[in-house]
């Protein structure tokens, strides 16, 4: 997993540039990233089990809920003395940008291509009661 190299990596550059508190807001910011994409998959893997409008919702509605909650956790970490936003935040932009490259990366290699996706069961319900019908 990237995220796993890419966390001692900004703490050590964060170390490097500004110090242990700096370093330590990065790796934050990397954590951060990896758990919104793990969260973002988790919450459509859940909606897909309710309703394919549960899926939209979640889908157009759950990364302004996550940016939030990363922006709440960034103020909040700020009350802390050794917290760094600024190194947090060099973290969290371009780590959530490489992330996006990485996934498109996957999917064009072919990841998720064999995914089945079940119909709907009310519009399974309604095309056999359709078929009943025209029989």
């Amino acid at each position: 997993m990237p995220s796993l190299l890419a966390l001692p990596t900004a703490f050590l550059v964060g170390l490097a540039l500004s110090g242990a508190g700096a370093g330590a807001s990065a790796a934050i910011g990397v954590a951060v990233v990896a758990l919104n994409f793990g969260a973002h998959g988790l919450s459509l893997a859940w909606a897909s089990t309710v309703s394919i409008p549960a899926v939209h919702a979640v889908a157009l509605i759950g990364p302004i809920v996550r940016i939030g909650l990363i922006v709440a956790l960034m103020f909040a970490l700020d009350a802390l003395g050794w917290f760094s936003p600024l190194a947090f935040g060099l973290a969290v932009v371009p780590g959530t940008l490489l992330l996006l490259v990485y996934e498109a990366w996957l999917t064009m290699r072919g990841i998720g291509s064999t995914l089945q996706i079940p119909a709907d069961p009310a519009a399974t319900r309604a095309a056999e009661a359709l078929s009943a019908r025209e029989a």
